[in-house]
């Protein structure tokens, strides 16, 4: 670390060692404990890099200033550094050898420690409301200081490894243009333009796009982007995208530089290469697209197995071209009681399943559940599928609905994961590939971007995109495949992109294909029609979302833990109560008026 002069401080609460004893230091921090054993005062003094003891008997001032130095305030103490005695060294502390002898003791900010909400380095922790409100409270705290050093590494780190990759970083606007990408737009009223409103944008798609229009040829930034969206544990409405564009590049170089980059900041193999996976690969063996392969439980697709099944659930199912799926759990993994297996209903419940079918096996024994509808001929077929035979526990996922069943088994599969302690540690990455270019919404009758509408179809099939109807839900059109891919760990989408469409007539059938009319594809997008004309590269590129890899290497499962100010659950900012109510005088300004 470079050392510039000017601090009030000669050393960190972290840095003292016996190599110092004899020098003159200056020291500041919080007060993180104050101890008077019969006359003998000691204050811990701590900063992020971690603590020192004070001593006072060789004090000369008042020391009334000691107990005004309560718990949480700010100080300044200058003094001599001295070893310890032997029998008070504290080998469980980078500076427990040496103490440091006060002369000087000023505190420059006090702390009311009678109203402050928790201490932070307190024994009893606060709760999670409690830490986002007071959140400059929790950032004192190890982990926190230590997550944030960490971000800074692993930014600093994406920065490096781009750079001697060739890439160049550009900053692109947040205020910018309303455009469907899939999420809500967050929308700023424009002052000076009456009726009119920017949008945040929720990724800068169109703007790297434009980019390599401009000749840029390798582009990246780390980006906020904005999405009003339902939360959850991995997701906040601003977050942050490592985002990628290359012009001439295609999926293979796209994943020749995710590997490049993850090496960097993951503690992987120099030889380390990303599994390829089919999304329809993913969705039959894992029910997910991003699935996570540090343990086993395996799906298998048993539909046909049931076509003259007397249990009628199963046999409605298969009437309905439907799904049947089936995990097969071995009894050296886990053994389930009647509670267990009733509880299943309640975990698949949430993704649409109405209950999870079973039966075990028992010293080639079969009973409970549905044992009694399967056959010898049924269970040798089953076993036939399954990596692992014997006794255990045969679980069914049965729906109409195939993304039902799918999302069914997959929540189980996660669920049994925690519960059954086969997770292991470290990081197992997948590249899945081959997404469907579109999928059709029943709602609206019409099709929708699985990615977004700049995704460009396999090279091989864009003649058969061009001359597709797109109005035939069962169709050329239903059956394209996308050239998108996605860069999964440990069940997070990390990263995610495409290779891009570049010429204007493809451009243009993806928009009439997600229903557009002429008249709203000018009015979105005319400028970015307009400049497909004038002469486009082909690129593609991708977007890695820093919160989630910054959970992965913190080992957090939330990622506020990740982020300096984040939201609640349901957008709030509990520390500045944000959102908050705007005036009369700004809505007048704005030419609004709530609805």
């Amino acid at each position: 670390m470079t050392s510039i002069k000017g601090l009030l401080r000669t050393h960190h609460c972290g840095q003292l060692n016996g190599e110092n004893v004899g020098q003159e230091v200056i020291l500041c921090g919080w007060v993180n404990k104050v101890r008077n054993l019969g006359g003998l005062h000691f204050i811990d003094i701590r900063d992020k890099f971690g603590l020192t003891q004070l001593s006072f008997s060789d004090f000369k001032d008042d020391i009334k200033i000691i107990k005004e130095a309560a718990l949480e305030s700010v100080i300044m103490a200058k003094g001599k550094v001295s070893t310890r005695p032997e029998e008070a060294v504290n080998k469980n502390m980078k500076t427990g050898e040496v103490e440091v002898l006060v002369s000087e003791l000023k505190i420059l900010s006090k702390c009311d420690i009678d109203k402050i909400p928790f201490l932070p380095f307190g024994q009893i922790e606060a709760t999670e409301d409690h830490r986002l409100k007071y959140r400059y409270l929790d950032l004192r705290t190890e982990k926190l200081q230590n997550i944030l050093k960490l971000r800074s590494e692993t930014t600093l780190k994406t920065r490096l490894c781009l750079d001697k990759a060739g890439f160049v970083e550009v900053e692109t606007p947040i205020l910018y243009k309303s455009t469907p990408e899939g999420a809500r737009d967050y929308i700023v009223p424009s002052r000076v333009h009456p009726n009119k409103v920017y949008a945040l944008p929720q990724s800068p798609q169109t703007l790297k796009q434009l980019l390599m229009i401009g000749g840029t040829d390798k582009y990246f930034q780390i980006t906020k982007c904005f999405r009003d969206e339902d939360l959850r544990a991995d997701r906040q409405p601003e977050f942050t995208q490592i985002d990628i564009e290359v012009s001439f590049s295609s999926a293979s170089y796209i994943k020749n530089l995710c590997e490049f980059l993850l090496k960097e900041l993951f503690p992987v193999s120099e030889d380390f290469t990303l599994p390829s996976m089919t999304y329809q690969k993913a969705l039959e063996i894992y029910g997910s697209d991003k699935p996570d392969t540090r343990f086993e439980l395996k799906h298998m697709i048993v539909t046909d197995l049931f076509t003259t099944s007397d249990f009628k659930v199963f046999s409605s199912v298969v009437e309905s071209n439907g799904l049947i799926k089936a995990i097969f759990v071995p009894a050296r993994l886990g053994q389930f009681s009647r509670k267990d297996t009733d509880g299943f209903t309640e975990v698949v419940k949430p993704y649409g399943g109405k209950g999870v079918a079973f039966y075990k096996v028992d010293q080639g024994k079969r009973s409970a559940g549905i044992s009694k509808f399967i056959s010898d001929e049924i269970h040798q077929k089953l076993e036939s599928l399954s990596e692992e035979k014997g006794d255990g526990t045969w679980l069914f996922f049965a729906d109409s609905n195939a993304m039902v069943a799918h999302n069914s088994a997959d929540a189980l599969r996660r669920y049994l994961g925690q519960n059954l302690n086969l997770i292991g540690e470290g990081y197992s990455f997948l590249w899945v590939h081959d997404f469907p270019l579109l999928d059709w919404d029943e709602d609206t009758s019409r099709f929708v971007a699985m990615h977004h509408p700049f995704t460009s179809p396999k090279m091989d099939e864009v003649e058969d995109f061009l001359n597709a109807d797109v109005n035939d839900s069962q169709g050329a059109l239903s059956k394209i495949k996308a050239e998108a891919y996605d860069v999964v760990c440990n069940g997070y989408e990390i990263g995610g992109g495409s290779v891009r469409i570049y010429d204007d007539k493809v451009q243009s059938q993806m928009f009439k294909a997600l229903g557009m009319s002429e008249e709203e594809t000018k009015a979105q997008f005319g400028f970015f029609v307009e400049a497909l004309k004038y002469g486009t590269p082909p690129h593609g590129g991708i977007a890695f979302g820093l919160d989630r890899i910054m959970m992965l290497l913190a080992k957090t499962d939330s990622i506020r833990d990740v982020i300096a100010f984040p939201k609640t659950t349901s957008a709030s900012d509990l520390m500045a109560a944000s959102p908050s109510a705007i005036t009369e005088n700004q809505l007048k300004e704005l030419n609004m008026k709530w609805r």
